[in-house]
């Protein structure tokens, strides 16, 4: 039996996620603790995911208080726990996405593993997308293979969708290698637009979104875009799907209202979704929803509705709250890395073969 930590800290931006597990026979989920992002923070990690003046600098600086904030996480934590330092094996440290390129053999994450395991005096295994591009593969996701692992042991075809700032789906049927791949936005939009129009940082329970009108003519044109007929392995990021692109679009239309833009950015996400599913894996007896996206109860009610001979929940209803199942997964990729265990899926990245990832920083 051994402890180890993860530390997440997705596209949405919205904070750091830090889950303490336990890793034996079972993994098991032991704590908790969430720090909000700070605005200044957020604003200069979403500046890093387009290029700029001095990046390079300003990337170095960011990570330094990106880490300082995980490192303040993770000691809270500890503390509230009555643990030390070396009571923890290691933390799975998956760092801040700013590119995700790996048609052009690239992915960057930043978050100074050094200075983690300066300020926190654990080993600290993070990089964990880079060796999946190096052998040809999208670098992404990478939470299948845990999603098996946790969700696995039930017969029949099953799918986990995590609705981060994007989507990706995870298709686990008997007697099969796991699948996935990445569906498209999944928050990412939303957020955006929401922030854009009314200065707040998420669309709470997708109310804003259920006031409003899908617009046919938008929707159509937002599916139109090359990604949703490419079929997996497949992985997106901020580079293609931005409010840029939005704007691009809403500008062979006449003026919308803006809250029936954000009801048809949540039939985007849904739909997209639902469409993946259908394509890779049509008999799916149930989909259990994680991320941000499982709390937005009018895209729930939508997934369920556009799937009506699929049992559509949230992983709450199988003991896993829904919010720290990728803090989770990097936990569980830091074990995995330790235990030279390949994490990656090529079912799904598309890599040339299993490998084992991350890289490791002595404590």
């Amino acid at each position: 039996m051994a402890l180890y930590i993860g530390v997440m800290s997705g596209t949405s931006l919205d904070g750091l996620d830090i889950a303490l597990i336990e890793q034996d026979s079972v993994i098991k989920l032991i704590a908790t603790h969430y720090i909000p992002m700070p605005d200044a923070l957020r604003t200069e990690l979403l500046r890093l995911c387009a290029s700029g003046r001095d990046e390079i600098a300003r990337s170095a600086i960011a990570q330094q208080h990106w880490v300082t904030l995980a490192a303040q996480g993770i000691h809270a934590l500890l503390n509230q726990q009555n643990l030390t330092p070396q009571d923890i094996r290691a933390i799975g440290s998956h760092g801040q996405t700013v590119r995700h390129e790996p048609a052009r053999g690239f992915t960057v994450q930043i978050g100074n593993p050094a200075l983690l395991t300066e300020l926190t005096g654990i080993t600290v295994v993070s990089d964990f997308r880079s060796r999946d591009v190096a052998a040809g593969g999208q670098g992404a996701p990478l939470v299948p293979a845990f999603h098996e692992a946790l969700f696995g042991e039930h017969t029949g075809n099953r799918a986990v969708l995590n609705v981060g700032g994007f989507s990706n789906l995870s298709l686990i049927e008997t007697g099969k290698p796991v699948a996935g791949f990445d569906c498209g936005p999944g928050n990412v939009l939303l957020d955006a637009w929401i922030h854009q129009q009314r200065g707040e940082h998420f669309d709470r329970d997708g109310q804003w979104a259920a006031g409003g009108k899908v617009v046919p003519q938008l929707l159509n044109d937002l599916l139109s875009d090359p990604f949703f007929v490419t079929k997996g392995p497949k992985s997106t990021g901020r580079e293609v799907f931005n409010l840029e692109w939005l704007r691009q679009h809403l500008g062979h239309l006449p003026a919308l209202e803006p809250q029936d833009v954000q009801a048809t950015l949540l039939e985007l996400t849904a739909l997209t979704i639902v469409e993946s599913l259908q394509s890779a894996q049509a008999q799916t007896e149930t989909l259990l929803v994680c991320g941000g996206g499982a709390h937005n109860a009018t895209l729930m009610s939508r997934l369920a509705a556009l799937l009506p001979s699929t049992q559509v929940s949230s992983t709450a209803t199988y003991g896993v709250d829904p919010d720290w199942v990728e803090a989770m997964a990097f936990a569980w990729l830091a074990h995995c890395c330790l235990e030279g265990i390949a994490a990656n899926r090529p079912s799904v990245t598309g890599a040339r073969g299993l490998r084992v990832l991350g890289a490791i920083y002595p404590a």
